[in-house]
């Protein structure tokens, strides 16, 4: 399942951001969107989950929370 995760804070890495989603699942893979000008983090990433259930936990757990001062939102990716 393919998620995409945003509001992140900008300087988010793509290490923390897959440490962030293992918790509840094996990764198949994980993108953080990087302004390549500033070098920095452009507030969101994708993440793709081994298996439905694990996404669907990740969202219940994470879309909503506070990681730093930001609120963050978890969905299925399109």
């Amino acid at each position: 399942m393919k998620l995409i995760a945003l509001n992140l804070p900008r300087d988010f890495t793509e290490d923390a951001l897959a440490k962030l989603f293992k918790h509840y699942g094996n990764i198949k893979s994980c993108t953080l969107v990087m302004d390549e000008d500033k070098g920095r983090s452009k507030g969101f990433g994708f993440v793709e989950m081994a298996l439905e259930h694990e996404g669907i936990e990740a969202i219940k757990q994470l879309h909503g929370s506070a990681l730093g001062k930001n609120k963050i939102r978890v969905k299925q990716a399109d």
